[in-house]
């Protein structure tokens, strides 16, 4: 049965996304918000709103106890995480499902399976996946981790077992930088996810970012093809694309990832990730089990509105669609409107006293911002999302500039500069791009 009432526990962007399939599906939706976000848009626009006062604004979205308590409080039947804060919280998944309320996402048990990249490594390595030649297991003894480095060869990649989004992570590049990069690394991890234990692969050289968008139900799978997703700093995206691959690649990949996801019983959206390297191999990287910031790119080539299959499958619905039924058209791009200096990518918090947004065919911006809103200093610096949708990408790219130049904001630096420079530069036309382009092209950041 479809749920009634559901808690949106985060903030910002996403919580509206959030909201619009909530009352699209004819359920009400109910925000969480602290002090900072207190006449936010999201805020606004929910049926009702439910204040959780904290001296630190982070805490009002990551404190479970006070969440599960509103959740109760208000007569919620499921809450949403969004992406961010406890979307991947094993913990927080528990709670609610011992107060009898649905976590809109994978269970607790699979949250922990794949929060963990060495169990998710080897529950997909079962699964048919392809990963990159790595240590068997964690590591915490530097010269028994250089004897696998050894043995793995040069270059590596330390990685955070319990982490994510670039943090806790390393390239090596040989064998005397080893120790202090892997005590780096095991310090880094242990502040950020308070476990310090890290693995070793292989680091691919040449490598390209793609994901595959995946919906499961708790048995059944289907994917909705892959995301281009190379254009990063400090390991964090800030333009996606869609497609990038042949038709016959996507059916290959498509079903090793359809197959992962069956094999953990996965229920809910999830992202398989994959490096590429230079001879177009593929390696699996990792399983974000939430939805995805450039979740828009999937729904604009494929005309659908994710969001609302994954509340619908936490329902209890089964998946309606069958493989045959996706079909990926034109061409679609997404740029995040980060609030950042766009040469030194410091964040840049402010008062919007101007806020404009542009429009027009297969445009899309999902933003909660506008004329008066206060950019907080404490959130991620993600002010909004332009995603515009064409036939071709040469045209998706030409609707991009005219997008972005349309856009009128006045109190915040944001990454507009930056973005218009990589649209116009040769090697994203030629799409001859890697996860190191930013650093491949320099003059990019350079204001120049």
């Amino acid at each position: 049965m479809m749920f009634r009432r559901v808690l949106i526990a985060n903030r910002g962007e996403i919580a509206l996304r959030i909201i619009r399939s909530l009352h699209s599906l004819g359920i009400e939706a109910v925000m969480i918000y602290g002090r900072e976000d207190r006449i936010s848009t999201p805020v606004r626009l929910a049926d009702e709103s439910v204040y959780i006062p904290r001296d630190d604004p982070l805490a009002s979205y990551l404190d479970i106890e006070a969440i599960v308590s509103a959740a109760k409080d208000v007569g919620a039947d499921a809450v949403h995480p969004g992406y961010g804060f406890l979307a991947e919280n094993p913990t927080f998944a528990r709670r609610l499902s011992e107060e009898g309320i649905v976590f809109i996402g994978p269970s607790s048990d699979v949250l922990k399976l794949l929060g963990d990249k060495i169990t998710a490594r080897e529950a997909m390595v079962k699964a048919g996946l392809p990963v990159a030649k790595g240590s068997p297991g964690p590591i915490s003894n530097p010269e028994e981790a250089s004897l696998i480095a050894n043995d793995i060869g040069f270059p590596v990649i330390i990685k955070a077992a319990a982490g994510g989004g670039g943090i806790g992570m390393q390239v090596v590049e040989s064998e005397d930088e080893f120790e202090s990069a892997m005590k780096l690394c095991q310090g880094r991890a242990l502040s950020a996810f308070g476990d310090d234990r890290v693995f070793l692969e292989k680091f691919i050289e040449g490598a390209q970012h793609i994901e595959f968008q995946v919906l499961g139900d708790g048995k059944e799978a289907i994917h909705f093809g892959e995301r281009f997703c190379s254009i990063q700093r400090r390991h964090q995206k800030i333009l996606e694309e869609g497609p990038w691959l042949s038709d016959e690649i996507r059916k290959e990949i498509g079903d090793k990832v359809v197959a992962g996801a069956k094999a953990v019983g996965y229920c809910g959206l999830a992202t398989f990730e994959f490096l590429r390297d230079s001879r177009g191999d593929f390696y699996f990287l990792e399983v974000n089990p939430r939805v995805q910031v450039e979740h828009t790119v999937t729904e604009m080539i494929t005309g659908t509105d994710l969001v609302s299959m994954g509340i619908r499958v936490a329902s209890g619905e089964s998946i309606k669609l069958i493989q045959d039924d996706i079909h990926i058209r034109g061409h679609a791009i997404q740029v995040r409107l980060n609030a950042e200096n766009p040469v030194t990518l410091s964040p840049s918090p402010g008062k919007l006293w101007e806020c404009h947004w542009p429009g027009g065919p297969g445009v899309r911006i999902d933003t909660h911002a506008h004329t008066g809103y206060d950019m907080p200093a404490s959130f991620d610096s993600l002010l909004a999302k332009l995603i515009v949708w064409a036939p071709t990408r040469d045209e998706s790219i030409s609707k991009l500039i005219a997008a972005l130049n349309e856009i009128k904001l006045l109190g915040v630096d944001t990454l507009i500069p930056l973005h218009l420079a990589i649209l116009s530069e040769n090697d994203f036309r030629k799409r001859d791009i890697t996860i190191h382009y930013l650093e491949e092209h320099p003059n990019l950041l350079s204001g120049g």
